[in-house]
């Protein structure tokens, strides 16, 4: 009985060293799996920014011609606008009194179309 009993506690012993062995493996394998994963997501961002650094230059080169021209019609833009705050300035005075003198300067006269009855 107590062979059988010895045999039981070491079969038992057994089994729980092999529980912990297959325990061990599975932890050793799922931090592989992790530090794979890591890895491989620290590899696709290496080529993502590589990807996206390339499409940057091509688009400037691209778009290069593009950005000048922009750059060409603001600056006649602003030429053009600096031009007419000097007419402004130059003229402004002038049409005001031209204005106030025609909306002061007041004649009566009847319409040509205004018919006496009479």
């Amino acid at each position: 009985m107590t062979r059988e009993s010895n045999g039981m506690s070491s079969l038992l012993l057994a089994e729980k060293r092999a529980a912990e062995k297959v325990s061990e493996a599975r932890k050793r394998k799922n931090r592989r799996l992790k530090q794979a994963k890591e890895a491989a997501q620290a590899e696709i961002e290496q080529y993502r920014l590589q990807r996206e650094k390339e499409f940057k230059a091509k688009e400037a080169a691209a778009l290069g011609f593009h950005g000048s021209c922009c750059t060409e019609v603001e600056k006649e833009t602003q030429e053009k606008m600096t031009i007419l705050q000097t007419y402004f300035q130059q003229n402004r005075d002038e049409v005001l009194d031209n204005l106030l003198a025609f909306v002061c300067d007041i004649r009566p006269e009847i319409h040509e179309n205004y018919r006496i009855n009479g």
